[in-house]
């Protein structure tokens, strides 16, 4: 019985970091700088509430990526910030850019968050392990398996064009779609 007492402490622990981590506006901090390389990658995504493949290379060769990472599907901020992503995804889709977001849910739950609150606009990664996450320095710091609210703008050359980091999801959007702007602007 005290096994199982402690197994429900420690899980209502991880649960309650996962809220206070979603919720409260704490400052993020985001390692990579602009004009730095791009990890590439290759993961799993669900939109639309089917799964497939996504290549950071070859969306690259279409234009610009917008990669945001957010700490865990469902809850109230992510569930904002994905909501924002998704009306302004035409904007993003005029401008050449593809928006993906990432978090280390597992691809069941993001086939259902892609339908839901990304309303079948853009793609959502499942990043087992925090793999990726680790490579932008883009974990969460009291939870280091757990994504923080960072967004790049990744250029068609693999760089880092723009950085936003704040874990209020107010901003991201807004914010990486004037940098898409600006990049489409200085190449005309």
């Amino acid at each position: 019985m005290r096994l199982t007492a402690d197994l429900r402490r420690r899980t209502a622990l991880s649960l309650g970091l996962a809220v206070i981590a979603c919720t409260l506006p704490v400052p993020a901090a985001a390692a990579l700088a602009v004009g730095q390389n791009a990890p590439d990658f290759t993961v799993p995504v669900a939109l639309g509430g089917k799964t497939s493949t996504f290549s950071l290379a070859e969306a690259l060769k279409k234009g610009p990526v917008v990669l945001y990472f957010y700490p865990k599907a469902f809850t109230s901020g992510c569930t904002i910030e994905a909501n924002a992503f998704a009306e302004a995804t035409p904007k993003f889709e005029a401008l050449g850019a593809t928006v993906i977001g990432m978090s280390n849910d597992d691809i069941e739950t993001l086939k259902k968050f892609s339908v839901e609150a990304c309303r079948n606009r853009f793609a959502v990664a499942a990043d087992a392990g925090a793999r990726i996450t680790a490579q932008y320095d883009a974990a969460l710091w009291v939870k280091r398996d757990m994504a923080d609210r960072i967004s790049y703008v990744i250029s068609p050359e693999g760089k880092i064009a723009y950085v936003h980091s704040s874990m209020s999801p107010e901003g991201h959007v807004t914010s990486t779609l004037k940098a898409v702007e600006e990049w489409k602007r200085a190449r005309r």
